[in-house]
């Protein structure tokens, strides 16, 4: 091992790639205290926010991802990747990097490759059940590709594979609260069942709306909600839910280990990291993939859960008018609850941030021998 450990870890954009690479980054301090580590994302993006506040520094980088719904905006987009390497050469010569580690997001692309170009060693982890674009690029010059899930070497060379699952935020896998004292904590009562509303930490709008248009149905004395909207017309959904005293509703859950361990069903994207969070906490679960999300990786990550009977699944089109009945099937069929549960639990994995940081501090260590 050098005498001073330095890593850059890489990439965001969402909850799904910030929370994990924190989860990675509190591993290897613990294995490695004296580890000096620099998260760079994306100015603007919520990695910007969301590392500072779990103690990391982070340096941001002028840079955009490919728009896939209005074209005009990628037309800036050559000289923002230019200008982000001169930014990434500028961080590397004053932090001076042992190993980078990518998590995914468009920011993970210039810092992993020009770390390639100087051959410091790069560690991907590639968490969906479809791999992107950026990863398959990286992942053949990479020194391990981490990998969410089985049978990603049509991705990436099989010799680079490690599959060590998602990495989970620890408040999740090892949760402490009651079910009692969640519901208090979104001033629900015990005893309902109670339905988890989850579009990513961006919102989702098919979702919301089928949730909105539908708000008698959970009227009553036998259901509550806790809802997550995310900012777009979050003041629309509020207003909406203000009359129902068993509705919660925020645009976003800091504390997710509660919410989960309030709910008996759960209502979610299908992100990778919603998927491993679901899967760790036991919960039946209704997907709703994200139609426009890269190479449809959300729809691959459900399936996976699909035809394996642990989950129910609803396109994002049909969502206005299947979503309600799909969970109203469940809400009135305790047994098939419970066996979504049994099935789900089996797909959970735990360690995963452990893992992907020995592996890392492993390779460091024997690459300096």
């Amino acid at each position: 091992m050098p005498k001073q450990l330095r890593i850059i870890i890489a990439g965001g954009g969402t909850g799904g790639h910030i929370f994990p690479a924190i989860a990675v980054a509190q591993a290897i301090q613990i294995l490695q205290p004296n580890a000096a580590i620099l998260f760079v994302g994306a100015k603007g993006k919520m990695e910007m926010q969301k590392i500072p506040q779990a103690g990391f520094q982070i340096e941001g980088l002028s840079i955009a991802g490919f728009n896939r719904t209005n074209m005009f905006k990628n037309v800036t987009l050559p000289f923002k990747l230019i200008t982000s390497f001169f930014q990434v050469r500028n961080i590397f010569n004053r932090f001076k990097p042992n190993a980078v580690f990518g998590v995914g997001g468009y920011s993970s692309f210039p810092v992993l490759k020009f770390a390639q170009t100087k051959n410091i060693p790069t560690f991907i982890h590639e968490a969906n059940a479809f791999a992107g674009k950026s990863n398959q690029w990286l992942g053949h010059h990479a020194t391990i590709v981490f990998t969410g899930t089985n049978g990603m070497d049509k991705f990436f060379p099989a010799h680079k594979i490690l599959v060590t699952g998602n990495p989970v935020r620890q408040n999740i896998v090892n949760a402490t609260i009651s079910k009692q004292a969640s519901l208090l904590k979104f001033g629900l009562l015990p005893g309902r069942l109670t339905i988890l509303i989850i579009g990513g930490s961006l919102g989702a709008a098919s979702i919301n709306k089928a949730i909105m248009d539908n708000l008698k149905q959970f009227a009553g004395n036998t259901m509550q909600l806790i809802w997550q909207t995310g900012t777009p017309n979050a003041k629309v959904y509020e207003k909406a839910a203000s009359e129902y005293a068993n509705i919660y509703v925020n645009t976003f859950i800091d504390d997710m280990s509660a919410a989960y361990t309030a709910a008996d069903i759960v209502v979610s994207r299908s992100g990778a990291m919603a998927v491993a969070e679901i899967c760790i906490t036991g919960k039946a679960c209704v997907f709703v993939p994200y139609p426009f999300a890269a190479e449809d990786h959300q729809t691959y990550n459900a399936l996976q859960l699909v035809k394996e009977e642990a989950a129910c699944l609803v396109k994002d089109e049909d969502a206005n008018v299947a979503l309600i009945p799909t969970l109203m099937s469940l809400v009135n069929d305790a047994s098939r609850v419970l066996n979504l549960q049994s099935k789900i639990s089996k797909f959970a994995r735990i360690d995963a941030d452990k893992l992907i940081a020995k592996a890392i501090l492993n390779n460091i260590e024997n690459s300096n021998d």
